[in-house]
């Protein structure tokens, strides 16, 4: 069983930075493709990025893509998300998620994944 825990969330103003961690336990991190995922309150959960197992591969969602900055520490099971140019749509509570797998892939969709962690949230004020 794989375990995520994220942390680094915070209140940030319009513009600034954030920088989000998710360690892995349990598992081999590097067996698994790892994405972020956000929810809003009242709005579904959506793909932020996702980024393959061996590191090699990242997509985005337009909504975040050259503002945020998916990364991964396999040797310390760890992903992070460098979150830059920050507005406050980008509110939400973001969750760490992983994908047991063999290939290269960044699945884009959360019903692709099969660990998750406890989210931490992030506020953007204007």
């Amino acid at each position: 069983q794989l375990q995520l825990v994220e942390s680094g969330g915070g209140l940030v103003q319009a513009g600034g930075s954030l920088r989000l961690s998710c360690a892995a336990s349990g598992r081999t991190s590097s067996d698994y493709a790892l994405g972020w995922f956000r929810q809003a309150p009242g709005k579904e959960r959506e793909f932020v990025c996702a980024i393959s197992r061996r590191g090699t591969a990242t997509t985005y969602a337009d909504s975040v893509k050259g503002r945020f900055t998916i990364s991964r520490d396999n040797a310390k099971n760890t992903v992070s998300l460098q979150m830059n140019g920050l507005e406050a749509e980008d509110t939400a509570v973001y969750y760490c998620a992983a994908r047991y797998t063999t290939r290269s892939i960044t699945p884009r969709t959360a019903t692709d994944y099969n660990y998750w962690g406890q989210g931490t949230q992030v506020t953007v004020s204007s």
